[in-house]
């Protein structure tokens, strides 16, 4: 009888992005600003699903810190954006201090409640437009 090995199920991997400027086109874009997270938001030059960045600057702390801030952005936008995430828009992650001392249901309920809002300022100012 062969041994089975034990693998566990992988996170759905999020396209990335990765380019400086897909992270500026993002900042001219729609802003949500939560206490554990900064969202910004803008449609995508690709019609694929949605693409996602990660930021966190140098004012937040060493390298162990933004580090550890980042992973917990990976984390929240791999639990809601296949859930709550448009095809063909751009979202940036940016760290913010509570996102380290937040709880992880809190960076949630702002991540999700972030999306939700910088979604509906969207259509309006496309609607503007």
């Amino acid at each position: 009888m062969a041994a089975r090995s034990f693998r566990p199920e992988l996170p759905i991997p999020l396209n990335r992005l990765k380019k400086r400027a897909d992270f500026l086109r993002a900042q001219k874009g729609v802003r949500q600003v939560r206490p554990s997270v900064t969202l910004e938001l803008c449609r995508s030059p690709e019609p694929a699903g949605p693409r996602v960045g990660f930021t966190a600057t140098k004012k937040l702390g060493d390298a162990v810190t933004r580090n550890r801030a980042k992973r917990r952005l990976r984390a929240a936008a791999r639990a809601l954006l296949p859930l709550y995430g448009v095809p063909g828009h751009d979202y940036v992650l940016v760290a913010r201090a509570a996102t380290l001392t937040h709880g992880y249901d809190g960076l949630l309920d702002d991540l999700k409640a972030a999306i939700s809002q910088a979604h509906e300022r969207l259509g309006r100012k496309d609607q503007v437009s």
